[in-house]
């Protein structure tokens, strides 16, 4: 019920208002402690959730270790990546973060739509230039484009950059990376607008004593239409299958590398042990199998299947008509 105020307390409503003297009410502090206030950037909106963002953050710990081990691979040396973060930002932001010169790729993912980016560090560039030429990797204060050989050297890191994040991806979605072009100034890269949201995923990569930073930028137009599968959900499902497919093809690959003795028994009979011992050749031994009866199949002494004799062109050969089950003894408690 709507509380109806006295004139008294309406008369000192109004005093108050004209005065401008509010008193403030002990109960508006404690709302606003018990209030909390998030701030939102209008020109910044989180398009991607928090859920994403933490499947994104598993798939990509996973390509770090894959490609950890491709680059100690070919290095020959331990090296060391390791997730950093996985941010959403403006692409322009992005753009600025970047050095000059630069080691910059943009690739296409089909069915990505949008052209992503890949960014290697200068610092870690030259490293592993110097390493992959005998150096022990050591820092190099320059800065300078690369030349071409080293472009070269370059390029098939991140060759094999592009098969790890392939099978990254596997669990969500399968994309074909494609390599579009090499640039070492990041201004003239313009794949999407410059207000437009991107998701940046930074690697921190440790090669003896230097460190550098590689980093994956995947804009917004790329990741929205297969948006509602970067779910946790979705993601240990899909590693589920993939782990029960991948030991389906093991137990195949070891089962077709097993050797078996495969016997089948024609007939059958029994005779006392004096007839056996007085056999001499053209004696004849009569069987109570007749010649329209199944036979059966022994693997490795074990009976599995039931077949038929018959001929396959000028061979002899049986025909498997099925499946034997063995009996199951129920034990009588």
């Amino acid at each position: 019920m709507a509380k109806i105020l006295s004139q008294d307390e309406i008369d000192a409503l109004l005093t108050t208002v004209s005065s401008g003297n509010a008193t403030p009410n002990e109960e508006s502090f404690e709302d606003d402690k018990l209030r909390s206030i998030l701030s939102y950037d209008f020109k910044h909106p989180n398009r991607v959730s928090k859920d994403q963002i933490r499947t994104l953050e598993n798939m990509h710990d996973n390509f770090a270790g894959h490609y950890g081990s491709t680059l100690s691979a070919i290095m020959r040396t331990i090296v060391d990546v390791d997730l950093v973060s996985v941010d959403q930002i403006t692409y322009s932001e992005f753009i600025m973060s970047l050095v000059t010169p630069s080691c910059t790729y943009t690739f296409s993912a089909t069915p990505l739509e949008a052209v992503c980016l890949v960014d290697f560090n200068p610092t870690l560039t030259f490293s592993f230039v110097d390493r992959m030429f005998g150096g022990n990797g050591k820092i190099l204060e320059t800065e300078r484009e690369l030349t071409g050989i080293e472009r070269s050297v370059m390029t098939r890191l991140a060759n094999k950059l592009y098969i790890d994040l392939e099978q990254a991806w596997e669990n969500i979605v399968r994309i074909q990376v494609e390599n579009k072009s090499f640039e070492t100034n990041p201004q003239f890269i313009q794949v999407v607008p410059p207000g437009e949201t991107v998701v940046v995923v930074s690697f921190q990569i440790k090669l003896f004593q230097s460190t550098g930073l590689l980093t994956i930028c995947y804009p917004y137009v790329s990741l929205e239409p297969i948006i509602t599968k970067l779910s946790a959900q979705n993601w240990i499902d899909a590693t589920k299958k993939k782990n029960l497919e991948s030991d389906r093809q093991i137990n195949r690959y070891n089962i077709n590398a097993v050797t078996a003795e495969i016997s089948a028994q024609l007939l059958t009979t029994n005779i006392r042990m004096r007839e056996f011992l007085q056999l001499q050749v053209n004696d004849i031994i009569p069987s109570d199998t007749k010649i329209n009866e199944d036979i059966s199949v022994y693997v490795n002494h074990r009976k599995k299947f039931i077949a038929r004799p018959g001929l396959s062109g000028k061979k002899r050969a049986i025909q498997v008509i099925n499946h034997f089950e063995e009996e199951k003894l129920e034990v009588e408690n």
